[in-house]
């Protein structure tokens, strides 16, 4: 008896809470024959919870109805309520789980499970199981399995009581189990090894993607809130609903993210973000105001209708929110000059006139400044296991795979290794990070295209995601490919193009002609407002030799698609380069220049096109160039404790000579069931600082993440993030407060 008083008092040491269901005629009469009954179930939240890393879901804390997260692959606890002590020897127990949603199905089937009650040293390896633990009085304590493969979705219970030679009784649980996957069972396939990865990659409810341009990274902050009111069920509603996953596949992490890749965007279904890369957002909110997933999931949830708008790093953060909901491992990656091959040759094409304008008529592919995606944690039977560990998953929708706009998941060690027909769209992937980038001159219609250059190098850039436990930058580029300009990286993209089927001579080289060198020199750290110069520098390296130098220097806006927009300035040149004589030609950008001009997160193509005339080479030479916006300044009064409110200011100053209008604030931030709105009572004044003020309160002790934006009608895209840690009320003495102030890096 001192055993199970110790089982008790480990398990159920709380005050426990039963759900009561009445009692029927036929329970009524079932208990007169002796038989034992079932007249509730605790569902042991707290002790659950914390074994399964489950306790901040809103289903699990909410004041009604509570339901029971867990993740399947490992042993869970119910304490239940019988109408007298449970005895082996005349009670039988089974335990009948069924999936909520599935009307029909058979006794025992991928959507179902009958389990009987089993004594201790007698359980199924893998399979679904429910061991005596110990009872007190008539308190019986189970402790529940569920297998570590079966299907991720809401699940009912059923106990059926039967008692020797004698009636029986069935009692229907009215809360389900919410049973996610486990990525800290060694049994399930989405199993992450280390405590850190996990708790960054499934646990972590807020955090950083990047933008901006390759010279100039800017972080951005994003709340994922995947443990808020609706997120979970939303999440299993995209699977379930819109991905049009069913049966076994709902237990298969590569089918599940395969279908939310589509589900996310709407190209295909009923999806949840409607993309819109214009700069008008008209009948809908502009993706640079998004702070996080939370309203965009919990609008769409209840309306079931697309969210407009967004655009890569949205698609990005909501997949993330999706699955860390579900239990599958997953981060946001992003990449600069990131390749858009519309073809599938592993090269983009971009014809140039005679001035150095694209030619769009002409140019299918494209680069974007930058591109954010998702990687998922999972294994692959599929391929293999040297494929299992971090695979590539895109929502944001560029191109059909198998007749719908999804990518993914492909491989991280089939890209690297150019296996570009490994499933799923890994040609896809690997051309986004190592195609080959591949400018043409386009000297009328019965002219041949002429090479202008071929660069194997600046495709794939700093490709980058959060690192784990801080709030840094962590360069993965390693993964995606082998180190540019080694033996292994030019032998990979040939064995890849040998395998695409697009393999093709390349016409019309340059001579070799070195004469002269040609190099831009652009400041990287312009804030917005700021006037800024390009310049050109020429270096005659012939001792004997002038030449005549003439070509145009330009500035663009430009969007992170790579799309060109207005031209800032052009500044032709016409020059003469004596013998070893140096020479630059420098053009001036003024705010006045740019300022109306700039699309939607302040961009520019800096790009220069001269031709040594008398050798008749053409010289053509590019670069991304971004003005930086201020950072929103955060800070909190006080030591923040768990379930007590503090504050918080937020402070933005006007780089910009014009005056700031109609102003607003956006946050979200722990303890905010919807993002907060704080409009500004009057215009900032040049060089002014803007400041509110607001309230939180953490529900609960460890690292949270408060999370900003500013809009207003002159300036867009300015956020900030901080990241601190909440105490108990009891640690406030301990208290250590680790900030990241959201400057780029």
């Amino acid at each position: 008896m001192e055993y199970v008083k110790s089982l008790w008092r480990h398990f159920f040491g709380r005050r426990q809470k039963y759900i009561i269901v009445p009692f029927q005629p036929d329970v009524d009469y079932g208990t007169k024959q002796g038989v034992l009954a079932v007249q509730g179930i605790d569902f042991c939240i707290e002790t659950n919870g914390e074994d399964h890393h489950t306790s901040k879901f809103n289903l699990m804390t909410r004041n009604v109805d509570r339901c029971l997260v867990i993740r399947r692959g490992q042993a869970f606890k119910l304490d239940l309520l019988l109408n007298r002590p449970y005895d082996a020897n005349k009670d039988a127990l089974s335990f009948i789980f069924y999936v909520a949603d599935v009307v029909k199905r058979g006794p025992s089937d991928d959507s179902s499970a009958a389990v009987p009650l089993l004594e201790k040293g007698s359980e199924i390896v893998g399979g679904w199981n429910v061991v005596y633990e110990g009872q007190m009085d008539s308190h019986l304590m189970v402790a529940v399995t569920a297998a570590a493969d079966c299907i991720v979705a809401a699940w009912r219970i059923d106990i059926d009581t039967k008692i020797s030679g004698g009636g029986s009784l069935s009692y229907t649980h009215p809360q389900p189990i919410y049973i996610l996957f486990n990525p800290w069972c060694l049994n399930d396939s989405v199993y992450m090894p280390g405590h850190s990865h996990r708790e960054e990659y499934v646990q972590e409810d807020g955090g950083l993607m990047y933008r901006g341009v390759y010279n100039r990274i800017k972080p951005t902050p994003w709340n994922y809130a995947q443990y808020e009111k609706d997120i979970l069920d939303c999440a299993l509603y995209l699977v379930r609903d819109v991905g049009k996953v069913k049966g076994r596949a709902r237990s298969d992490p590569i089918k599940i993210v395969r279908a939310l890749s589509a589900a996310i965007n709407v190209q295909d279904d009923n999806g949840v973000l409607l993309g819109n890369w214009s700069s008008d957002f008209g009948g809908g909110t502009s993706p640079l105001k998004w702070v996080g997933s939370l309203m965009i999931l919990q609008k769409y949830y209840e309306k079931k209708k697309p969210v407009k708008y967004a655009q890569c790093w949205v698609y990005a953060g909501v997949l993330t929110t999706v699955c860390r909901a579900l239990g599958i491992p997953c981060r946001p990656v992003s990449g600069y000059d990131v390749a858009h091959d519309s073809q599938g040759s592993l090269t983009i094409d971009i014809i140039m006139d005679e001035d150095g304008n694209t030619m769009e008529d002409f140019t299918r592919d494209s680069v974007w400044n930058y591109h954010v995606w998702n990687e998922v944690w999972m294994d692959r039977p599929d391929l293999g296991s040297e494929y299992s560990g971090w695979q590539a998953v895109d929502a944001t929708p560029q191109e059909t795979s198998e007749d719908l706009y999804r990518c993914g998941p492909a491989s991280l060690q089939a890209v690297r290794n150019g296996e570009v027909q490994r499933a799923y769209d890994a040609l896809y992937v690997f051309a986004e990070v190592n195609a080959d980038k591949v400018l043409w001159k386009y000297s009328g219609e019965i002219q041949p295209l002429k090479l202008l250059k071929r660069d194997t190098v600046t495709i794939g850039q700093f490709i980058s995601t959060k690192a784990i436990g801080s709030m840094d930058r962590e360069d993965i580029t390693n993964l995606y490919k082998y180190p540019e300009r080694t033996r292994e990286e030019r032998a990979t993209m040939e064995k890849a193009l040998r395998r695409s089927e697009h393999l093709f001579a390349r016409y019309y080289l340059n001579d070799a002609f070195n004469d002269v060198i040609f190099d831009f020199e652009l400041r990287d750290d312009i804030k917005i407002g700021q006037d800024f110069n390009v310049v050109l520098h020429m270096r005659n390296r012939s001792s004997e030799n002038q030449h005549q130098v003439k070509g145009v220097l330009r500035v663009d806006t430009v969007t992170y698609k790579g799309v060109t927009g207005d031209g800032v300035k052009r500044y032709e040149f016409d020059t003469t380069l004596a013998p070893e004589a140096k020479e630059e030609v420098k053009m001036l950008v003024t705010f006045d220049d740019y300022y109306k001009k700039l699309v939607d997160q302040a961009s520019f193509n800096i790009a220069c096109i001269a031709t040594i005339v008398e050798a008749k080479y053409d010289y053509f030479a590019q670069d991304d160039f971004r003005v930086r916006n201020p950072d929103i300044k955060i800070v909190i009064e006080g030591k923040p404790v768990s379930r007590q409110e503090f504050t918080v200011t937020a402070k933005l100053e006007n780089p910009l000579p014009i005056p700031l209008k109609s102003g607003k604030f956006y946050v979200q931030g722990p303890g905010l069931d919807q993002q907060l709105k704080i409009p500004l009572d009057e215009n900032v004044a040049p060089g002014a600082v803007a400041t509110v003020q607001f309230k939180l309160t953490p529900p609960w002790a460890g690292r949270h993440q408060i999370s900003a934006k500013f809009d207003s009608k002159e300036l867009h895209d300015v956020d900030g993030f901080l990241s601190f840690l909440v105490s108990m009320p009891s640690e406030t003495n301990g208290y250590t407060n680790d900030v990241a102030d959201g400057n780029p890096i």
